[in-house]
């Protein structure tokens, strides 16, 4: 009897169940976040409305630079292919904002043919009008690294007299829509150019929220000789430092991202280091794109509660008859106030409210008799999902990631370093000696045969104590010291030959001269006699 009555409770307390990850986050925004942003205006404040298309679009990459600094020619280098409406010169030459995807056949789509496009997750760039829409295109073509991902160019960032010429529309704020969808935005600087104009710092602050997503690419580094590349990165680090405000450093790589010779080819090892590391962190992003879409609603869902208390605080003050203008001036101007009470009234950190400016000058424009007032259950619908939805959807996270534990980009310039010669580090550390007939630890065993007699061998074997007073002579920690014993220590049995003691110290200066010790022993490091053990 009356058992409607605790339906409510009991729904709250059992999670939705979801087959998949977009799937569950589809329906978490349309059932519990999507009320609360209608109801207190959230889209006219901050950010438009999500489609399905959001959550189920590939993972995408913004690149972001002032003109000339590489942006289009570094897309080129990872497709290793032109691609449509593609512009390449010293001068500003994309004048558009350029969506590179994957297609059946080559082709541009225009912006606004492009925003109703139900498929693409670009529908809600209509409200920025004809004049940014005019600059907007997308460029379709067949290629293996668009399988994964979607590139997103951008034009060049203005400086001097350039700047001051409007584009239109709000540059900053296209931006930072597409900052909030992204996965990855990458800011280029040319090597040669440091100076950061106006309009580029007023776009990385307009980037503040997404500091997450952002890597710094230092590019055309090869133009310039190794002394003058450290006063350089230090400059640009000191330039950042000045525009983001966080202690923590943002990621620099470094490098020349185009198939050219090198011109000054010093610091080619960096660059491929570099490199490799940049390619690693974008070819995570499939893998991580569903937590990363997590990530986002997250965010989202606490600036809407955070919204939806200011609105609701500024409808409660608000007059209901007269004085209603200057109770709006005085509630704009006192903003800071609210945001600190509610701060107190409702344990939110400072770093969930939205920009204090920015708010204020929003409010101007609204009629604040149109707020509603706090609305608790949609609120709890929201922190419910906060605690308990969310919970489940990281659990099918993790498990969608183990089932597909190789999804990654593939194909282009990514192709180029996996296999062969010319992948990372062939050749060099445990790899020296891949490809020679003889074991490549002869060359210096007769020097470490010397060592060896002077170590009282038994049976021609040297006990573990006695190996232990030669190997802590090389100072490295016990922990590498006992990696590199359990390496060398072919047969186990708790002592070395005249062999297996070459190949310790051998794998010592490995790790001496800077290079990662092997988890296992490649098969061209295991000493002549040995190999038939193995086998």
């Amino acid at each position: 009897m009356f058992s409607w009555l605790g339906t409510d409770d009991r729904r709250r307390k059992d999670p939705e169940v979801f087959q998949t990850v977009s799937d569950g986050l589809k329906k978490l925004y349309k059932t519990k976040l999507l009320p609360l942003e209608e109801h207190y205006k959230f889209h006219e404040f901050h950010s438009p409305a999500l489609e399905d298309a959001d959550f189920d679009n590939k993972p995408m990459v913004l690149l972001v630079g002032q003109y000339s600094t590489g942006k289009t020619t570094f897309i080129r280098y990872l497709l290793e292919q032109d691609f449509p409406g593609m512009r390449i010169g010293p001068e500003p030459t994309t004048d558009s904002f350029i969506a590179v995807m994957q297609g059946d056949v080559e082709g541009i789509i225009p912006g606004n043919a492009l925003v109703v496009d139900p498929k693409k997750p670009f529908r809600k760039l209509n409200a920025f009008g004809n004049a940014f829409l005019n600059r907007f295109v997308c460029a379709q073509l067949p290629n293996p690294v668009l399988d994964s991902i979607s590139v997103i160019d951008t034009p060049g960032i203005l400086s001097g007299e350039k700047q001051r010429i409007s584009r239109g529309y709000d540059f900053a704020a296209v931006l930072e829509w597409f900052a909030e969808r992204v996965d990855r935005i990458i800011l280029l600087f040319d090597a040669h150019k440091l100076d950061i104009s106006d309009e580029f710092s007023e776009v990385i602050k307009a980037l503040k929220n997404h500091e997450d997503k952002m890597r710094v690419v230092l590019n055309k580094a090869d133009q310039i000789e190794t002394q003058q590349l450290m006063r350089v990165y230090g400059a640009l680090m000191w330039s950042l430092g000045k525009i983001v405000n966080t202690p923590e450093v943002i990621r620099v790589y470094i490098g020349s991202f185009w198939s050219h010779p090198l011109l000054i080819p010093d610091n080619r090892k960096l660059f491929e280091a570099e490199e490799q590391d940049l390619f690693r962190d974008i070819q995570s992003l499939p893998r991580n794109a569903a937590l990363r879409k997590l990530n986002d609603l997250i965010k989202r869902a606490r600036l809407a509660k955070v919204h939806a208390y200011i609105i609701s605080s500024l409808k409660k003050e608000m007059p209901s008859m007269f004085g209603k203008d200057n109770k709006k001036k005085e509630l704009v101007n006192n903003l800071g106030d609210i945001y600190a009470r509610i701060e107190r009234e409702h344990q939110i950190s400072p770093g969930d409210f939205p920009n204090l400016r920015k708010m204020q000058d929003q409010l101007q424009a609204q009629d604040f008799s149109k707020f509603q007032p706090l609305k608790s259950k949609l609120l709890e619908t929201v922190e419910d999902m906060l605690a308990n939805d969310i919970a489940q959807l990281m659990v099918l996270v993790r498990q969608e990631e183990s089932q597909r534990p190789t999804q990654m980009v593939k194909g282009g310039a990514f192709e180029g370093t996996l296999h062969g010669p010319f992948g990372h580090g062939y050749g060099e550390g445990a790899g020296e000696g891949i490809d020679d007939a003889e074991w490549v630890v002869a060359r210096d065993k007769p020097m470490y045969d010397e060592i060896f007699y002077t170590l009282s061998p038994v049976d021609g074997k040297i006990t573990g104590a006695n190996a232990k007073k030669e190997m802590v002579r090389s100072k490295l920690p016990n922990t590498v010291l006992g990696k590199i014993w359990k390496l060398a220590d072919i047969d186990k049995d708790g002592m070395l030959d005249d062999e297996e003691f070459a190949l310790a110290n051998h794998l010592i200066k490995v790790k001496l001269e800077g290079h990662e010790l092997p988890n296992e022993l490649p098969s061209h490091l295991l000493p002549p006699s040995k190999r038939k053990i193995t086998e």
